[in-house]
């Protein structure tokens, strides 16, 4: 898929370290979806959840993802936030910059990956990921410094989006 020049790959569960190299090499972007690596393990230990057939596996990869996010960053894979939401719980999704500093990346890392680096995914740079004039007010805000406590990005108490506010 990388040397068929896909512009992203997520999950990315498996992989080696070549793959890993090849991203690198065509700048192909890595959107791990550590969220649902930890949400799918959690739900694989309560019966009936998942069916059988699958409850053996969602114990056994999810916990990968973060492993291999960790790895990918290192190496210095592009890499835009992303969490597979309908994995998880909607709203629990900040929680994905919280295992991705587990995973290594700096907390001002993490907020890129979620902005100028998902605009830059979507080749939507022009418009999203930045606040600049001319660009579409998309913007929260949150009661503290992420870059010195990731997790009160999961504390939101303003949200605008194309310059219209939603929460106040």
């Amino acid at each position: 898929a990388i040397k068929a020049g896909v512009s992203s790959i997520e999950h990315g569960t498996f992989m080696d370290d070549n793959a890993i190299k090849l991203m690198k090499q065509h700048g192909t972007y890595f959107v791990p979806t550590i969220s649902a690596g930890k949400f799918v393990p959690e739900k694989a230990k309560e019966p009936g959840y998942f069916p059988e057939m699958v409850r053996l596996k969602a114990a056994t990869i999810g916990p990968l993802i973060q492993a291999t996010f960790t790895k990918a960053q290192k190496a210095g894979v592009k890499i835009a936030f992303g969490t597979d939401a309908g994995v998880g719980m909607h709203g629990d999704n900040w929680r994905e910059f919280v295992y991705m500093t587990e995973g290594g990346m700096s907390a001002h890392q993490a907020i890129l990956s979620a902005t100028i680096e998902g605009a830059r995914l979507l080749q939507m740079e022009q418009s999203l990921g930045s606040l600049k004039a001319g660009k579409m007010a998309d913007i929260i805000a949150v009661p503290g410094n992420p870059l010195q406590d990731i997790s009160v990005m999961g504390k939101v108490s303003f949200v605008m989006k194309a310059g219209k506010v939603y929460k106040q």
